[in-house]
């Protein structure tokens, strides 16, 4: 992906609270689609490796979620966190990090970030496969800013942490 490039259009399987189901689980299955997220908004879209990673838990996701009141002054309406994992998983994550702000997105089958061209295989970690971490201003749909971390590939040895940094997003926003 790059500036200006359209986000890919597909739809996610996610679950959501819903208290008229009652119960111990009261969630129920409800599909959103790429517009019900990014149409007509200026958004911060992150995607991660997975989630409750060490890099994802302790850094990257809480400073986007401390940061928010930044990112609202500096123009964004919501911020997303997208990972290739299912809805269970990304909704006990946001509930172990006691998210207000950051909305997560589960990328269960990885269409999205397939299409993204951010799928990369991590069989050396037994994750198979996940997103490499990016981030991107995301402005109805489209592309305004793309930061990607170095050294894109399959089984990558590393796990670079920087140019998808909220800092580095804030930096870029307020020129």
């Amino acid at each position: 992906m790059k500036t200006g490039d359209q986000i890919p259009n597909v739809t996610f399987h996610t679950r959501v609270r819903d208290e008229s189901i009652g119960g111990d689980n009261p969630f129920r299955w409800e599909d959103k689609t790429t517009a019900d997220y990014f149409a007509g908004k200026r958004v911060v879209l992150f995607s991660l490796p997975g989630a409750f990673t060490p890099t994802c838990s302790t850094y990257q996701l809480p400073g986007f979620e401390k940061n928010f009141g930044a990112f609202q002054a500096a123009g964004i309406d919501d911020i997303y966190c997208m990972s290739v994992n299912d809805s269970f998983v990304m909704n006990k994550w946001a509930q172990s990090q006691d998210l207000e702000n950051v909305k997560v997105i589960p990328d269960g089958s990885g269409e999205f970030t397939k299409q993204a061209g951010m799928l990369v295989a991590k069989d050396n970690l037994g994750f198979g496969q996940r997103s490499w971490r990016y981030a991107a201003i995301i402005n109805d749909g489209k592309v305004e800013a793309w930061f990607e971390e170095p050294g894109r590939s399959d089984n990558h040895g590393d796990d670079p942490y920087g140019e998808s940094s909220p800092e580095n997003l804030l930096k870029h926003l307020n020129g």
